[in-house]
């Protein structure tokens, strides 16, 4: 058992808020209530616009006088800012954005709600983690993984990765928790003043077969990488070794309720990044192991005669995951959307290995259903096409696996979960 017991940390206690902010902020809870009495959502969103567009400053302003810990990545952001948030709840309040609304307004309503929280965990995308890293000054940063992810939102990822380079260098006084194994995370995170290397083992390759730095080839050997230019694998701090967590002062085992490898890797970035934080190891990993959900995701949800699991994937390394996960006694639901959180551009489904899926019933379904099919025609993979989600799965008898992109997830777990 890893025995790592830091000081707690001194957190300053908030400043007074200025006028313009106490009224963004009051204009923004009174917009969120607005929304949910009236049934157009849960709120977190509008009340952060409103409040950004009175007050710009308004992030700065609530974050002031916390330790505030950012998580962004392509996959994982909210489980592992939900684990951290866990591991930091040990210490104190957290203010925490759980429901995933990780854009700039829904970074300000997790902070407005929370304004007696001396701990902010907060999930955010990577394309604005510049900007909310500029405004609240984080004491430490999160990055899982980079893959191409909403080719028309997001952009390129080798962009991606040189925005958040250069993010590094602008926050010279955050700890970066980053994955040693992945290039172009490694390639980022070298800029930082203080790296924290974590090793969760080989993943997505697909997007980092050439250097980001100099475009050679990269050379891959288990987990070693490099490339001729200098740049390789930096020596990590932290090591995923057959469910155990290998750290500075010793090894811990990890024996999570959520399923599949891809929450351990999750696992031990939260609790890598929540030591940096001032969290006890043992008591940080206890408070991980006991999530069961997140964010309605995993769980068996009843839907008349049968049951149902949700799941989320939304790009090829998240499918990658995904498919691991996938009980291959059942029939399977996949529901693609194409709005503008989805990304409209689909080209993502041609890279995702639906082959794995032979076998099994499969249907096509989402506002996106026949994009869907003509990939699974290619994939030589039988299937029905229900653009309905519902009335597809309201022919199938047992369990079901439902794997949704990000829009159709939202809508099916708003109207089957309970969160």
């Amino acid at each position: 058992m890893v025995n790592l017991s830091p000081s707690r940390p001194i957190v300053r206690p908030a400043r007074k808020l200025p006028a313009r902010t106490r009224i963004a902020v009051a204009a923004g809870r009174a917009a969120a209530r607005f929304s949910r009495r009236s049934g157009l959502g849960g709120g977190g969103i509008i009340g952060g616009r409103v409040s950004l567009a009175l007050d710009p400053a308004v992030l700065g302003r609530l974050a002031d006088g916390r330790k505030v810990v950012l998580v962004t990545g392509t996959n994982g952001k909210t489980t592992t800012a939900l684990m951290l948030a866990k591991a930091l709840g040990t210490l104190g309040k957290v203010a925490a954005n759980s429901d995933g609304a990780n854009l700039p307004d829904g970074v300000a309503a997790a902070l407005a709600a929370r304004p007696d929280a001396p701990y902010a965990v907060l999930e955010v995308d990577e394309t604005y983690l510049p900007a909310v890293a500029r405004q609240t000054r984080p004491a430490v940063i999160v990055l899982l993984n980079l893959s191409r992810d909403q080719l028309d939102r997001v952009g390129e990822v080798r962009s991606t990765e040189r925005d958040l380079r250069a993010a590094f260098t602008e926050n010279p006084g955050a700890a970066v928790v980053a994955n040693a194994d992945d290039v172009l995370v490694a390639s980022a995170a070298l800029a930082a003043a203080h790296p924290v290397w974590v090793s969760p083992g080989p993943g997505w390759r697909g997007d980092a077969l050439s250097c980001p730095r100099c475009g050679n080839a990269v050379l891959h050997d288990g987990v070693h990488w490099s490339c001729p230019c200098g740049l390789r694998r930096p020596e990590p701090q932290w090591a995923l070794d057959n469910g155990e967590l290998h750290g500075p002062g010793g090894r811990i085992g990890l024996n999570l309720r959520l399923p599949g490898r891809v929450n351990v890797v999750n696992a031990a970035f939260a609790i890598a990044a929540g030591h940096e934080a001032g969290a006890h190891v043992p008591q940080a990993a206890h408070a991980v192991e006991s999530i069961s959900a997140v964010a309605g995701r995993y769980r068996l949800i009843p839907f008349g005669r049968s049951t149902i699991r949700l799941l989320l994937a939304k790009n090829p390394a998240g499918w990658r995951e995904t498919l691991s996960l996938l009980d291959e006694r059942r029939p399977v639901v996949i529901a693609v959307n194409g709005r503008e959180a989805d990304g409209r551009d689909l080209s993502w489904l041609w890279d995702v290995e639906f082959e794995r899926l032979r076998g099994r019933r499969v249907v096509a379904s989402g506002e996106r259903a026949a994009d869907l099919a003509v990939r699974l025609r290619y994939a030589d993979l039988p299937h029905d096409v229900e653009a309905d989600p519902v009335r597809a799965l309201s022919g199938l008898p047992g369990t079901v696996e439902v794997v949704a992109n990000y829009t159709a997830f939202r809508e099916l777990n708003a109207r089957y979960g309970d969160v």
